[in-house]
């Protein structure tokens, strides 16, 4: 998927339909003069709802339709006809989909599940009619309720990528590569930062036909917590991965000092991020030897499984996936 079509951010206006009056009628035919009051009830307006989709993997399909507009209920008629509800309206969205309120930046709901439906404004109920207003004392009541009005407002709609690995790095710390070697995906690579703009998605293929999802997540820059670098647009698809795998190359000046950086804007960004399981992962292992290798274990950070690899040379690759494969089913 190309960058211009991966929209993981958009800004609409809902209004939902208005529910239709109900009738004020009274029946008549040809040997009935005054017949007893039959007006129907009015029908509902429009739901709009927004519904959870696997096969959808971006809010492109939103980013041009800045207005949805819901039909109104049609009113009641005689014979306690009651009016037909105005057709909902489903917006389809991808998994890890989150609504907003525009005004205030309150979180409504998130969708996680596929085929999820959640109700963002309901239409408005349809009125009675005056049928329903028939008593002892009042044998012909003339008034029947209005429908209710439409609900609307302005909607922020946005994607937090589901996955159960996500990469975490430095711009060009090799997260697109170790992508495209233990999937299918082909990200784009090159030897300049901020080549990867949006998250990718691969299907990495395990033992036994099993299968996990990994995320390669735009590169992190410091204080991307306070929006540097298009920060929080990167750092929100992190809080969807179960297990986050550190990526920092052997070559860093201190491993260490990076690896901290990283945890440090996870942190400020949201502190639930610490929970997550994470594996510390040492790329382009194949530049140095043993000896060296020996005298960096000595100054990583303490506590965090670590593993050695090369995607390029593919050393280390298959006791990663199975060291991944570990921490994503380990029993809670």
């Amino acid at each position: 998927m190309s960058e211009k079509n991966f929209i993981d951010y958009v800004k609409i206006f809902c209004r939902s339909g208005a529910g239709g009056p109900g009738s004020m009628h009274f029946y008549r035919d040809a040997r009935t003069a005054k017949g007893g009051p039959d007006g129907g009830d009015g029908g509902r307006g429009a739901h709009i709802i927004l519904r959870a989709n696997r096969n959808v993997w971006t809010l492109l399909s939103l980013k041009y339709r800045k207005h949805v507009h819901g039909k109104n209920g049609e009113g009641g008629s005689g014979n306690n006809s009651s009016g037909s509800y105005g057709e909902d309206v489903y917006l389809d969205v991808p998994l890890g989909t989150v609504a907003k309120d525009a005004e205030t930046g309150k979180v409504l709901f998130e969708l996680t599940e596929n085929e999820e439906e959640v109700i963002l404004l309901a239409g408005g109920r349809g009125g009675q009619g005056n049928s329903h207003f028939k008593s002892s004392t009042n044998q012909t009541p003339s008034y029947a309720q209005p429908g209710e009005p439409s609900q609307e407002g302005w909607f922020i709609l946005e994607l937090k990528v589901l996955a159960d690995v996500g990469l975490v790095g430095f711009p060009n710390a090799g997260k697109s590569t170790l992508l495209s070697v233990v999937s299918a995906a082909k990200p784009k690579i090159a030897s300049y930062a901020f080549t990867t703009l949006i998250p990718n998605l691969g299907i990495v293929k395990y033992r036994d036909g099993a299968s996990f999802v990994m995320a390669d997540i735009p590169g992190i820059i410091e204080n991307a917590h306070e929006g540097r670098g298009l920060g929080h647009r990167f750092l929100r698809h992190i809080e969807r991965n179960s297990t986050l795998l550190f990526l920092v190359p052997v070559d860093a000046d201190d491993i260490k000092k990076e690896y901290e950086i990283l945890l440090n804007e996870l942190k400020m960004y949201n502190p639930e991020l610490l929970d997550k399981p994470r594996i510390l992962g040492l790329s382009k292992c194949d530049m140095i030897d043993e000896e060296l290798k020996a005298l960096l274990i000595e100054t990583l950070p303490e506590g965090v499984p670590y593993h050695f690899f090369s995607s390029v040379s593919q050393i280390g690759i298959v006791e990663l996936k199975d060291m991944l494969w570990k921490e994503i089913n380990k029993e809670i």
